[in-house]
C-alpha cells in the first residue's frame, strides 16, 4: 500500500510540475509549498483508504477529491465523469441515436408519455403522437419507469429497430404496437413560431408586414448553419423585418454565438475574451455573407444567459437591433472542455471572460446588485419583465405549441406582451422604411435598387 500510494505522489507531483512550470515561474519557496501541499493530499487518500471505518472505492474518492476543487472556483466549472461524459457530448451536439420523442411522467398518471415526436424522426414517421402513453418496450412494461430507464432502451444504434406498444389518446383509447427503426436523431435548436400542417416549422409570425420569428433554443455545433438556412429561405421570400427569440436560452458554443453575431453585422467587434493565462482574442465580423437591410428585434428574459448574452450584446452595442424583455441572466465567462484520462473524462474549466463590443461588463460577480453593470439590458421603453406566474404561463403556453399534432398546434389565448412589444416596434419600422421610399425619386429609387440587388448576392441569398 505504502509503495502504491508513493507511487501516486510522485505520479501527481510529477504532473503538477509538468502543468504549472510552462505556465508561470515558481519560486523555490513556491514550489515547496507546493510539493508540500500535494504531500497533504496524498497522505489524506492513504489514510483513508486503509483506516476508514469501510471500505472506500479508490476511484470515487479521487473524482470526489476533483469534485471538490472544481467546485471552490464556480458555478460553471465541473469534472465531466466517465459516466457523464456521453450525455455531456450529447448535449453539445444535440445528436444521438434513437427514434426521436420527447417523454415525460407526468404526476397524474405516472406513466411514461410521449411529450411530442420530432418532425422527420423515425418515430414521426411510424405514427407516433403526442400524448401516447408507452405500455411496453420490446415486451418490457413500463410501469413504474423513470425517463432515464427509458431512453436507455429506446436509444440504440442506428438502423436497429425497437418494438413500443402504445396507447393513442384518442376516444377509443387504442393500442397499437409499433416498430420503429433509429436512427441518428439531430435535435433542432432553430425553431419557428407554429407548426405547419406538414409538420415543419412556420417561421413568419406576421403574415401581412413579413416578419419574420426564430426561436433559438441553444448554441450547439449545427445552430449556425440551421439559422442559415432559414435565413435564406425567409429572405428570398420577402421578410421585411425579424425576431429572434432569445428567451430562456441557456447558451452554448462560443464559437456558434460568434458565428451567429456574424450573420447580421458587417464590420466591427463581436467580443473579445481575456484569461489569466490564455492570450486576448478578438471576433470580427466579415461582410460576406451577412443579412441585412432589415429590422430586427432581439427577445430575452432573466433565463438568457452567455453565447445569448454575447450575442445581444452584440447586435445592441452595434444597434443593429432592440432588445425587448428584461435584463438578461450575467454569465460572462467562457469555459473550455480539457480532455482527462485520454478523452474518457473531462474537465470543464473557467479559462477566460468576455466582454462586449462596447467593453461594458456582463458578468454578474457574486455580491453584485441589481444597480451595476452586468447582463444586457433591453433598450429604453422596451423593458417588459414578467412577474412569476406570468412567466410560468408564457412557459405553459411555449411547450404547448411545441406538441406536434395532427390537427395543428394549439394557439392558446396567452398574450405574449414582449413578442407584442417587438412586433408593434418593427411595424413602425417597415411603415417608416416605406415612406422613406415613397418620398425619392425614380432614379434614387434605382440606384438603392441596384445596391440592394448587390446586398443579396453578397448575403449567399439564391438570386
Amino acid at each position: 500500500m505504502r509503495k502504491q500510494c508513493a507511487s501516486l505522489f510522485v505520479t501527481a507531483a510529477c504532473l503538477f510540475c509538468v502543468l504549472v512550470a510552462p505556465v508561470q515561474t515558481q519560486s523555490a519557496d513556491q514550489e515547496r509549498d507546493d510539493y508540500e501541499l500535494m504531500r497533504v493530499f496524498v497522505d489524506t487518500f492513504e489514510q483513508i483508504e486503509r483506516n476508514y471505518v469501510k471500505d472506500v472505492n479508490r476511484r470515487e474518492l479521487m473524482e470526489a477529491a476533483i469534485q471538490g476543487m472544481v467546485a471552490k472556483l464556480d458555478p460553471y466549472s465541473s469534472y465531466i465523469t466517465p459516466d457523464d461524459l456521453a450525455r455531456f457530448n450529447q448535449m453539445v451536439d444535440q445528436e444521438f441515436g434513437g427514434i426521436g420523442i420527447h417523454v415525460s411522467v407526468p404526476e397524474t398518471t405516472k406513466r411514461l408519455t410521449v411529450v411530442s415526436p420530432l418532425p422527420g424522426t423515425p418515430a414521426y414517421k411510424a405514427g407516433v403522437r403526442a400524448g401516447d402513453v408507452i405500455l411496453e418496450i420490446e415486451g418490457e412494461s413500463t410501469e413504474g419507469f423513470t425517463i432515464e430507464s427509458a431512453v436507455k432502451l429506446l436509444k440504440g444504434k442506428p438502423g436497429e429497430p425497437v418494438v413500443i406498444t402504445v396507447k393513442h389518446d384518442d376516444a377509443e383509447e387504442t393500442e397499437e404496437e409499433i416498430t420503429v427503426v433509429r436512427a441518428v436523431i439531430q435535435v433542432p435548436t432553430v425553431l419557428g413560431d407554429r407548426y405547419n400542417s406538414d409538420g415543419s416549422w412556420n417561421f413568419v409570425v406576421d403574415e401581412k408586414n413579413k416578419i419574420g420569428y426564430i426561436r433559438l433554443t441553444h448554441f450547439s455545433r449545427r445552430s449556425g448553419d440551421e439559422l442559415r438556412d432559414v435565413l435564406g429561405s425567409l429572405k428570398s421570400d420577402g421578410m421585411q423585418a425579424l425576431v429572434l427569440d432569445l428567451r430562456t436560452n441557456p447558451g452554448g458554443l462560443l464559437s456558434q454565438a460568434t458565428e451567429i453575431a456574424d450573420l447580421f453585422i458587417e464590420k466591427g467587434m463581436i467580443v473579445k475574451t481575456e484569461g489569466r493565462n490564455t492570450p486576448e482574442r478578438v471576433w470580427n465580423a466579415r461582410k460576406a455573407g451577412t443579412y441585412s437591410g432589415f429590422p430586427m428585434a432581439v427577445l430575452v428574459n432573466r433565463f438568457s444567459a452567455s453565447a445569448s448574452e454575447i450575442v445581444s450584446a452584440c447586435l445592441q452595442d452595434h444597434k443593429r437591433a432592440i432588445i425587448v424583455g428584461e435584463r438578461t441572466w450575467g454569465k460572462g465567462s467562457v469555459q473550455n472542455v480539457i480532455e482527462l484520462e485520454e478523452g474518457s473524462s473531462a474537465l470543464k474549466l473557467t479559462t477566460a471572460s468576455y466582454l462586449r463590443p462596447s467593453g461594458k461588463n456582463i458578468h454578474r460577480f457574486p455580491g453584485v446588485d441589481e444597480s451595476e453593470e452586468w447582463g444586457v439590458m433591453p433598450n429604453d421603453e422596451f423593458e417588459i419583465k414578467l412577474p412569476q406566474d406570468e412567466l410560468r404561463e408564457f412557459l405553459v403556453h411555449r411547450r404547448e405549441r411545441d406538441v406536434l399534432k395532427k390537427d395543428g398546434s394549439p394557439k392558446g389565448d396567452f398574450e405574449d406582451r414582449q413578442l407584442q412589444k417587438a412586433l408593434e416596434h418593427l411595424v413602425k419600422e417597415i411603415g417608416a422604411t416605406e415612406a422613406a421610399q415613397e418620398k425619392k425619386s425614380p432614379e434614387t429609387e434605382k440606384e438603392d435598387t441596384a445596391r440592394r440587388g448587390v446586398g443579396s448576392r453578397q448575403s449567399g441569398v439564391p438570386a
